[in-house]
């Protein structure tokens, strides 16, 4: 392997919560968005003649993100030039459509105009090596997953109303908006000194008839999810929903409310057929009940969004030891 930057994302340690692919023989035709080009495989050290690539701060399911040195900025005197760089991975880099899959994460999430949401910078492509990539702001804390793994017993109320409310408020931001997340669980949340951000809309898209001038493109090429957060009617091949987005949530809450996931980190689909039920007695009553409706097998019974925000908005306000708690995580 000659490229440097990829073997960095090889090296890197696997997450065992990443989003994984199916590719559909036999897919249903529809509008595709064309290719600029083919592209390489080698993803460059500077990106425009611009972005300088520094580091690489996290592998997912589709690509991976880097920091990287805003040259305009830094020429400019800014003392702080730096931003988060997202592309795809060499394996999706080669599909057709690989930058107008990109371009639809961006298109969707550059809509959304919310403190807790990920803020986008633009969209490019590399002229020498066509590779499509986001410049978003970059962020520093940890991710959500991190969090909850040094609170086995779950987090202590006041920090995980805090958590939950900002998570709430984002995502009836962003399905107000038009827009679906379609991978919601821990390690998509960031939580840092600049507050809470939900990011990684790589599997998002528009609910139906909004947003109808984005690109088009032919999902059902491929089923994407993250088995342990995702709704058991995705599984079972249905279509992204607003109802599936609060089904992952709700898995989130209760994870992050108890320290364990509400299935045993089966699928739903799993749990589904097991006939299991989220544990309510280790949760408040008005609490239980709201993440136990969120957790719904049936969609056409699951909790609504603000249904899920009256709970968390009336529940005991304790203080909350967050911001202590990040202290302890370099920025």
């Amino acid at each position: 392997m000659n490229d440097p930057l990829a073997q960095l994302a090889a090296e890197a340690v696997a997450d065992p919560d990443l989003t994984y692919f199916a590719f559909a023989a036999g897919a249903r035709s529809g509008p595709r968005v064309p290719p600029l080009m083919p592209t390489s495989a080698a993803l460059p050290e500077v990106l425009c003649g611009r972005y300088r690539i520094e580091r690489l701060l996290g592998v997912g399911g589709m690509g991976a993100v880097y920091q990287a040195c805003d040259l305009l900025r830094e020429q400019f005197g800014d003392p702080q030039p730096y931003v988060a760089l997202k592309t795809l991975g060499e394996d999706f880099a080669e599909y057709p459509d690989a930058s107008a899959l990109l371009y639809s994460e961006f298109a969707l999430t550059s809509r959304l105009r919310h403190a807790n949401v990920v803020q986008l910078h633009a969209f490019d492509i590399d002229p020498l090596s066509q590779r499509a990539f986001i410049t978003l702001e970059l962020l520093s804390g940890c991710t959500l997953d991190r969090f909850i793994d040094e609170h086995p017993a779950g987090a202590p109320w006041g920090d995980a109303r805090e958590i939950g409310l900002a998570l709430l408020e984002a995502l009836a931001h962003a399905h107000a908006a038009g827009v679906l997340h379609g991978d919601l669980k821990p390690s998509n949340v960031m939580v840092g000194d600049q507050g809470l951000r939900l990011f990684d809309f790589g599997l998002g898209q528009a609910q139906e008839n909004r947003l109808p001038g984005l690109p088009q493109l032919c999902r059902s090429r491929f089923a994407a999810w993250t088995l342990r957060y995702a709704a058991p009617e995705l599984l079972d091949g249905e279509a992204l929903s607003a109802a599936a987005d609060i089904y992952a949530l709700s898995c989130v809450l209760y994870e992050l409310c108890t320290g364990r996931h509400p299935f045993r980190r089966l699928s739903g689909k799993q749990a589904r057929a097991m006939q299991l039920q989220a544990e309510a007695s280790v949760l408040a009553p008005p609490i239980a009940r709201a993440l136990q409706a969120g957790l719904a097998f049936d969609p056409a019974r699951r909790a609504s969004l603000e249904e899920l925000l009256q709970a968390f908005r009336t529940a005991p306000q304790p203080s909350s030891r967050l911001m202590r708690w990040l202290g302890r995580w370099p920025a």
